[in-house]
């Protein structure tokens, strides 16, 4: 094997937040274990497309003594994740592995006498679908959170979203710099007061974390930020 530029992945910084996964195009990089792994040294063609898109910074390009690029194989490989992507994500996140929750059965007894209100004060929520100069994020304090929470959190309405404006997305399934460059216009023009990060637990959720910093740096504005994390099972962590 000669000596050529490939990925090196440093795995104490990497969190398994799956954002370099779709910007490989050669489909080296896969979330294995909850981290990042290169998968065959073949697949990757050393150029480094997927080093701007990790927020930790755990990805760098090494020289070293690797098999070579192998671009036959590499397009077999993409082949079999277009299949495979059929039935599930091909990045194997942690975040999208299969749980049974099991509950106890409550009688009749332990039901509430009064059914809790909504504490939603604004639509729509989608972030895609919020004007930026939507009134109800003037001077607001702004609830960022993430699509599953409101599902696993049972008391999300009460404990969270009572007197906040609420924006919600994935940073999973949709593109971090559009989040960004959205979110950074929205905390400019409205002079947002404060912004709590509500996400889950599963790694690569935490990818709101790091689009809400980078959305405040790029308003320019300094806002004070609270983040919660949730549990799959309706805790917080």
């Amino acid at each position: 094997m000669a000596k050529r530029k490939i990925v090196k992945i440093d795995e104490e910084k990497c969190t398994g937040c799956g954002l370099c996964v779709p910007n490989c195009a050669e489909g080296a990089l896969q979330i294995v274990d909850g981290k990042a792994r290169l998968v065959k040294e073949i697949y990757c063609d050393g150029l480094g497309a997927c080093l701007g898109h990790c927020p930790e910074g755990a990805i760098s390009v090494e020289e070293r003594e690797a098999a070579s690029f192998d671009e036959e194989e590499t397009k077999k490989h993409l082949e079999d994740l277009k299949k495979a992507n059929r039935k599930t994500l091909p990045c194997g996140c942690p975040g999208t592995a299969t749980q049974t929750i099991k509950r106890q059965a409550r009688d009749d007894g332990h039901r509430t006498a009064k059914k809790s209100k909504s504490e939603l004060t604004n639509w729509p929520v989608q972030l895609m679908l919020v004007p930026v100069k939507a009134p109800f994020l003037k001077e607001a304090d702004l609830l960022i959170a993430a699509d599953c929470v409101p599902f696993a959190y049972p008391d999300f309405h009460q404990d969270f979203l009572k007197g906040k404006a609420l924006v919600v997305g994935c940073p999973k399934l949709d593109a971090a710099t559009i989040y960004e460059e959205k979110l950074a216009e929205i905390i400019k023009v409205n002079n947002i007061k404060s912004i709590t990060i509500l996400h889950m637990e599963v790694p690569c959720c935490f990818g709101l974390v790091n689009i809400v910093n980078e959305a405040v740096r790029l308003s320019g504005r300094k806002v004070p930020l609270k983040e919660i994390t949730a549990g799959i099972k309706g805790d917080l962590k």
